[in-house]
């Protein structure tokens, strides 16, 4: 909250509302209590403060009734109970009194420092905190003369910094002053030397005889030594003495990084003009001084205000080189500038901070260089001077930002240093920082509270400008806080490109230029003013904010009461492009169509978020319209956290049951049975094709294969429908151990000829299977390596990683354990990269499966600890059993959580085979060759259990037992067991 007591009683909340305290009792009282924000004041003092001598007959549950009633007004917590007494749960900083005091002392250290341009900015900020008298609720007392003391002192310091900047301080302000306070002697000396700096010596001499009489006729007194020295100096014409060219301000810090930049700027020392351009804080003015090293003129801009004209420029240009006026020169200060430059030779102008009156110091650099060759300009602009001659010199992200958090985090916690344990977090810092210099130096000196873990989760939790807002109080207003440097461009903002600003700040990761105007409702052209401010970045296709810069603008998006609207076009803009990509992600264009939607990700997917919360008629479409995005591109678990919420919110918009089969579908697993239920029932029934064929895909990923075809009906007429059916067909076949290669080739050939690589791949993966089932190794493995480039090109890396898992079973039935530890190493990085942690199930079963190979019982054991609880993984688990009889529970485990498919039950069969007797063993090895409808070449496993049961019953009983079982018709090997 933000407390105001320099002027009638403010109290704000963080949102910008004001509260209402009540009379003027509980008005005095939290007046005295935020007077020492923070710190306890006694019951004592309190009923002193209020009542004086005239207590009421129990002052203290008086002063308790008035504190009763202020807590009722202000948010809880505020007012606390402690030691005898109360106080406010405030920083000194959030009362504008307190605040005030240390600007105010701080601007005197300026001043006395000679700093005069940051202390004209300090001391503008304090004095503009006073709203009228001082403490009104309370009487006059001590703490209202101290502040009103302090004020008149700031005012003072304030002219004290003016007369030394171009332009100086108005006599008319200082007039004013003298008026109320015409005994107060330094004043009067501020008016005189005002006076004289406007060309007005006699009027500054009559001031003086002014103050001699009245001093001699209130006081009978001379005037001070001081007084009487500025009248001296005025008598003899004195000027101060004429300061030296003003140079780049000497640094307190190391230079850290930017040594391509310096190198560039170093290159161009034949270009007159030079712009280093960026946004606040990415280290212009620092690259520049560090460029210049003592030479050249440095020319400070920002204390000028952005009505600034061309002469107020020229005249701080003619200062910061210590130019006398020349009583025959020309008058106008641009005038002057150019007699004065013209005159030297090699001159290089440092122009800073250019963007607040860039027109006007465009039209000075303009005017110099065109009459003075031997000048050279580097200007530092958050947006270009835009004259022709001007080379651009962009500031990008710092690449040495970690190196940089380290040296000055050190200043502040000596011993800190980035090492193994930290780095990460770091790297993590600096980028949500998005590389900005100043923001990572304020972060860095916030570890003299915070640990880096800690910083790092406050900047991801709490909003950043408020962790960033303790800067150097001796830097300059707009730099001191990570806020203020926004700010400062903010405030040069037209109301048209502020609402652009902070409606182009819900594109998440930017947005091309034909989404602004849809989603934004601004002209797209008034972007490219978004850009040449450096408030937007664009690489010639997008257009997209720093974080730092998006969130300040999000905030000023609340502020206006737009977010909601703003949000509902942008969720509207992207489900038309979802809707758009959907049949384009089945043909032969899909890979541009990727990655179009590649680059929208982040809105997209901000999309989905806002729709979940507020528009689910909406989140339901965009998960139904993006379900081929997120399989094509290997984006499987993107949707499913949101996609459960959507369930867990109730019924589904209506007419929209095939959206509703998509979110139950992407739900996985986290969808309860009766979602499942309906969503099965939805799929069995529709009746009509589906809006997004890819819907029945996906059905089929999540549910499972069904018991019997399709419902034709869910199909679709266009090719790629088709296609579809075909490869759902062959794979029933496949699972249910029918012949399955002619419909996979079938359906390998539909989605080749529509250029439709996902399709393509899945049956090219399965024809492998096949092929390598019947030990045809080569053909299995051209099979498998055409999968992976299809699902490569895609970029897809979950689903490359599993046709590596694939293979790498492939190569294991085939004997070449060491390339299928390769394949599954390769698996594991690509599921690593996309993220996946902890790693699926299928990389455990392939780690275990290569220990076996290995004979190496215990690492298969270690490895299927992450496998899950599947039929594959129990089978596997049954093969590395310590002992038979855990090795049969496994197995009998595996049996019952095999799906009722034939491939599933073979599996499983075989792996129960292992436990039973010689003849049990070599029947059941033939039922699994029934259900499938053929024999897996080169499975060591079923090699060695048919190797023990034919030792054990000689040749013939073996092969009887196993034709038996092998006879048998499929449906009633289903049954076996």
């Amino acid at each position: 909250m933000q407390f105001g007591i320099l002027g009638p009683l403010q109290v704000r909340t963080s949102s910008g509302e004001d509260v209402a305290v009540g009379g003027p009792r509980p008005r005095a009282l939290l007046t005295m209590l935020l007077l020492q924000a923070g710190r306890v004041v006694s019951v004592d003092a309190l009923v002193d403060g209020q009542y004086g001598e005239d207590l009421p007959a129990d002052a203290a549950n008086a002063v308790q009734a008035q504190v009763s009633r202020l807590r009722r007004a202000l948010p809880p917590g505020t007012i606390e109970f402690a030691g005898g007494g109360y106080r406010v749960v405030a920083e000194p900083d959030d009362v504008d009194a307190l605040r005030f005091t240390r600007l105010a002392a701080t601007g005197r250290h300026l001043v006395r420092n000679v700093r005069a341009a940051d202390a004209a900015a300090v001391l503008r900020e304090a004095l503009a905190m006073w709203r009228g008298p001082a403490l009104p609720d309370l009487p006059p007392g001590p703490e209202t003369t101290r502040l009103d003391g302090l004020r008149l002192d700031a005012q003072e310091d304030l002219a004290e910094a003016e007369l030394a900047l171009p332009g100086g301080t108005t006599v008319a302000t200082l007039e004013a002053l003298a008026a109320e306070h015409p005994l107060r002697e330094h004043l009067r000396g501020l008016l005189m030397r005002a006076l004289h700096a406007a060309g007005r010596p006699a009027e500054a001499l009559e001031e003086y005889e002014k103050v001699r009489r009245l001093l001699r006729a209130e006081l009978g007194a001379d005037p001070s030594p001081e007084l009487a020295d500025v009248h001296t100096a005025i008598l003899r014409a004195e000027h101060p003495a004429p300061p030296r060219r003003r140079t780049a301000p000497a640094q307190l810090t190391s230079f850290v990084g930017r040594a391509a930049e310096l190198d560039r700027l170093a290159a161009l020392d034949a270009t007159r003009l030079v712009t280093i351009l960026g946004p606040g804080g990415m280290g212009k003015t620092r690259l520049a001084a560090e460029y210049v090293a003592g030479d050249g003129c440095w020319v400070e801009l920002a204390p000028l205000g952005p009505s600034a004209d061309r002469d107020a420029v020229a005249t701080a240009v003619l200062a910061a080189l210590g130019a006398r006026d020349s009583p025959t020169g020309p008058t106008s200060p641009l005038d002057r500038l150019v007699v004065v430059l013209g005159e030297q030779q090699d001159v290089l102008l440092v122009l800073d901070n250019c963007e607040q009156v860039v027109g006007a110091a465009a039209a000075v650099v303009r005017d110099v260089l065109a009459a003075c060759p031997g000048v050279r300009v580097v200007a530092t602009s958050r947006e270009p001077l835009a004259i022709t001659g001007e080379t651009l010199l962009p500031l990008a992200p710092l690449p040495d930002a970690v190196r940089l958090f380290a040296e000055r985090a050190a200043a502040v916690r000596p011993g800190f240093v980035v090492e193994s344990t930290n780095a990460a977090t770091v790297e993590t810092i600096c980028a949500d920082l998005d590389g900005l210099p100043l923001a990572i130096e304020l972060a860095a000196a916030r570890l003299r509270q915070f640990g880096v873990d800690t910083l790092a989760r406050r900047l991801s939790e709490h909003d950043r400008f408020r962790v960033l807002s303790r800067g150097d109080p001796t830097a300059d207003a707009r730099h001191r806080t990570l806020e203020a440097v926004v700010a400062w461009s903010w405030d040069l903002l037209s109301d048209e490109e502020r609402t652009l600003a902070r409606r182009f700040a819900v594109f998440a990761g930017g947005a091309p230029a034909e989404a602004v105007e849809p989603v934004c409702g601004v002209p797209e052209d008034v972007l490219d003013d978004l850009v040449d401010r450096s408030l937007v970045e664009t690489d010639g296709e997008r257009y997209r904010m720093l974080e730092t810069v998006r969130l300040f603008c999000l905030a000023r998006l609340d502020e206006a009461g737009e977010h909601e609207a703003t949000a509902a076009a942008h969720a509207r803009y992207h489900l038309g492009l979802a809707r758009e990509a959907d049949p384009e992600l089945r043909r032969a264009e899909q890979l541009q169509w990727l990655a179009r939607l590649e680059a929208e990700d982040g809105n997209l997917t901000a999309a989905l978020g806002w729709s979940a919360r507020h528009d689910r008629p909406t989140a339901f479409a965009l998960v139904a319209a993006l379900a081929a995005y997120w399989w094509l591109s290997g984006r499987h678990s993107r949707p499913g956290p949101v996609a459960a919420s959507l369930l867990r919110e109730g019924e589904p918009p209506d007419g929209m049951e095939e959206e509703y089969a998509a979110v139950v579908a992407h739900a996985v697993p986290r969808a309860a049975p009766e979602h499942w239920e309906r969503g099965e029932a939805i799929m069995r029934t529709h009746g009509r094709a589906l809006r997004h064929p890819f819907g029945a895909a996906l059905w089929g990923m999540a549910a499972g294969p069904p018991a019997d075809e399709p419902d034709p009906r869910l199909i679709g007429t266009d090719p790629w429908s088709i296609a579809l059916d075909r490869l759902s067909s062959a794979l029933l076949d496949l699972l249910h151990g029918r012949p399955s290669d002619t419909r996979l080739v079938a359906a390998r050939d539909a989605f080749g000829e529509l250029g439709e690589r996902w399709g393509g791949a899945q049956a090219l993966d399965w024809l492998a299977l096949t092929a390598s089932r019947r030990g045809e190794w080569a053909r299995a493995h051209e099979l498998w390596s055409e999968a992976l480039r299809l699902q490569d090109e895609l970029g897809a890396l979950d689903e490359c990683a599993e046709v590596l898992c694939h293979r790498a079973m492939g190569l294991l039935r085939r004997g070449d354990v060491d390339a299928a530890a390769a394949d599954v190493a390769h698996a594991r990085d690509l599921w690593t990269a996309a993220g996946r942690s902890p790693l699926p199930a299928e990389e455990h079963l392939a780690e275990a499966e290569i220990a076996m190979a290995r004979g190496d019982d215990t690492a298969a054991r270690a490895a299927l600890a992450g496998a899950g609880e599947g039929a594959a993984a129990l089978t596997a688990r049954g093969r590395v059993a310590e002992d038979p009889e855990e090795a049969r529970r496994f197995h009998t485990e595996a049996m019952k959580a095999a799906p009722p498919l034939a491939s599933a039950r073979a599996d499983a069969l075989e792996g129960l085979a292992s436990t039973v007797a010689p003849e049990r063993a070599a029947f059941l090895l033939g039922v699994a060759v029934a259900l499938r409808g053929t024999t897996v070449a080169g499975d060591p496993h079923v090699a060695r259990v048919a190797a023990r049961a034919r030792d054990a019953l000689g040749p013939d009983a073996f092969s009887a037992a196993w034709s038996r079982g092998a006879a048998l018709p499929r449906a009633e090997a289903l049954t076996t067991l």
